[in-house]
């Protein structure tokens, strides 16, 4: 009777997994081995007023929901000490949050992780945590489409000087 509870406990986990590996539009596996526990919280601290919840699971529970959640190329990440993050809204915070972590403190390594229900490697990740925020994006985007109205009022104001200037 006890073992039917335990691997009921087990499947609810496993269930809560998949559903984490589902909903999050990106997720970071890394290596946690070497980070001290001031270290450790200082990253959850970080993650955590972004929105990104940061669990240590156990490799043979993830592995269980990587194949529920049809993602099962995680598993070959999966090895030694492993550590979740699971993003939220902003695409880029989780990779970028962790990356920015792993630059100061070498014993955080990204092994790798899933983008938009994609299996991604390390060097993906990376490649993802130099993208801009959301915020910087849409700044961006912001700038290119007041450009053209910018240089139209320049010129206009330009022309109306040199007239004045003419008469």
């Amino acid at each position: 009777m006890a073992n039917t509870k335990v691997i009921a406990s087990k499947q609810q986990q496993v269930d809560e997994i998949t559903a984490k590996l589902k909903a999050s539009t990106t997720t970071v596996v890394a290596d946690y081995r070497g980070l001290n526990v001031a270290q450790v919280t200082e990253l959850r601290k970080q993650l955590r007023e972004a929105g990104i919840e940061f669990q240590v699971l156990k490799n043979s529970l993830v592995r269980r929901a990587t194949e529920s959640a049809e993602m099962a190329a995680l598993n070959e990440v999966l090895t030694g000490p492993t550590a979740i993050a699971f993003g939220g809204d902003d695409v880029v915070a989780p990779a970028k949050i962790i990356n920015d972590f792993a630059k100061k403190n070498d014993a955080l390594k990204v092994k790798g992780g899933v983008l938009d229900g994609q299996v991604v490697d390390a060097a993906q990740i990376k490649a993802l945590a130099e993208l801009p925020s959301r915020d910087g994006l849409l700044s961006m985007l912001l700038s290119v489409l007041q450009a053209p109205m910018r240089n139209f009022a320049l010129a206009v104001k330009a022309v109306s000087e040199k007239q004045e200037a003419q008469a």
